[in-house]
């Protein structure tokens, strides 16, 4: 099922599929709800109640205009710099790019960010984890459905609840609690024009609400519901719920598509536990 094209202002007409009804513990939507999933929000100074309406409904949002030029230029300069100190040649994914790249801190902070983190999260929230992803003519990938489910963490200390560990360039991860991760927002900051040519993020709406899913569970999603492609121009947003179910395919048309990945939480660890960046 191709995924129906989520940017602003689509003029066509919501295709009448009825799927957005069929999923479990989502409201029966008609042809208006369904339209509203194609418009995406513009810059904003506060959070206004249509996008974190949004956001609780169908798991994502996307706002463009929240990075100034200039300051896509800096990240993107200093991603560049980070590549030319590297021994090894440039890589499609990295982590921890808060040590990394000061410029991603610092933004990281700022109130373009804060702006559509704390009305979500409260003024506590803070950057869990930072990755960067590019998809390049020699990094071309694909990414097959799956929900966000684990988390980094400064050392492994055994806490019911908490599974699945592992190691990952060297940071320890591990899969919390479902109620943990529906308490955090993942913010995606698209430093180049993301459009259905190069590899666009695509998201099922609402299927953030039903938890942790299995590979038949997910598979059944796909089968019966409509998907979205996220289509984000240069210095938008992508706000989601880690557990909302996405993918992404292979770029038909290769070039650079960085997106800046910083996962947000608001509240300690339990047991000794804690955050790997906080």
């Amino acid at each position: 099922m191709s995924g129906q094209p989520f940017h602003e202002k689509d003029p066509r007409p919501a295709k009448q599929t009825g799927h957005y009804n069929r999923y479990p513990g989502h409201p029966a939507a008609n042809a208006r709800k369904i339209n509203r999933i194609l418009v995406m929000h513009k810059r904003i100074e506060t959070a206004e109640p249509s996008l974190l309406r949004d956001l609780e409904e169908h798991g994502f949002v996307i706002v463009r205009e929240v990075l100034q030029p200039e300051i896509v230029n800096e990240l993107a300069a200093g991603i560049e710099r980070m590549h030319r100190n590297r021994a090894s040649k440039p890589a499609h994914g990295l982590r921890n790019l808060l040590q990394a790249i000061p410029a991603v801190r610092r933004i990281s902070e700022s109130p373009e960010i804060r702006t559509l983190v704390e009305p979500v999260l409260g003024s506590n929230a803070f950057v869990a984890r930072s990755l960067l992803f590019d998809k390049t003519p020699e990094a071309n990938w694909q990414v097959a459905w799956h929900q966000d489910l684990t988390i980094a963490v400064h050392a492994k200390i055994e806490v019911p609840g908490f599974c699945a560990w592992s190691v990952k360039d060297g940071v320890v991860h591990v899969q919390p609690p479902v109620a943990l991760l529906e308490r955090m927002l993942t913010v995606r900051l698209h430093l180049d024009d993301c459009d259905s040519l190069n590899g666009p993020l695509q998201v099922i709406p609402g299927s953030h609400k039903v938890g942790r899913l299995d590979a038949k569970q997910i598979s059944e999603w796909r089968a019966r519901q409509a998907t979205a492609t996220c289509i984000v121009p240069r210095g938008g947003a992508l706000l989601m719920r880690p557990l909302l179910l996405h993918a992404s395919s292979r770029a038909t048309q290769p070039g650079h598509r960085r997106v800046v990945h910083l996962e947000f939480a608001g509240e300690p660890l339990p047991g000794g536990l804690k955050w790997h960046q906080a």
